[in-house]
């Protein structure tokens, strides 16, 4: 089972991580999650790739956390910074629903994103407009 955003500060090797998130491809996440990618949105990811830093919000806690992440084919990849060579984890988006935080959330900044996928949920948050936007 690929690792989740709560293993983020784990402390394997640069080597266990690389070979770890090599198994995270689109062919097993969509097994994985009963979900199929048509060819143009395989195509359309193929082509795009978004990078930048992003706050992440720890679980019951008002903290936020600064990462690097790149998207590109259909997976976000953490990085602590744009310097690193492997990421900290990674989270396959196939099947998550994008969305804005509702009241009962409780998140009462601004830029901020929810990501879903059953019982996973996820909030981040840009450091500006264009960002958010992007």
């Amino acid at each position: 089972e690929q690792e989740s955003e709560d293993d983020i500060h784990s402390s394997r090797s640069s080597l266990d991580r690389q070979s770890h998130h090599r198994a995270n491809t689109t062919v097993h996440v969509c097994w994985y999650r009963n979900t199929s990618v048509s060819m143009t949105d395989h195509s359309v990811a193929v082509e795009n790739q978004l990078s930048g830093y992003l706050l992440r919000k720890f679980k019951n806690s008002n903290g936020w956390q600064k990462l690097w992440v790149v998207f590109t084919n259909f997976c976000l990849f953490f990085y602590k910074t744009h310097q690193d060579d492997y990421p900290l984890a990674s989270l396959p988006l196939l099947g998550y629903a994008v969305s804005s935080p509702v009241e009962a959330d409780g998140i009462q900044k601004d830029y901020v994103f929810k990501l879903q996928f059953k019982s996973h949920v996820y909030f981040f948050r840009a450091e500006s407009k264009y960002t958010f936007e992007r």
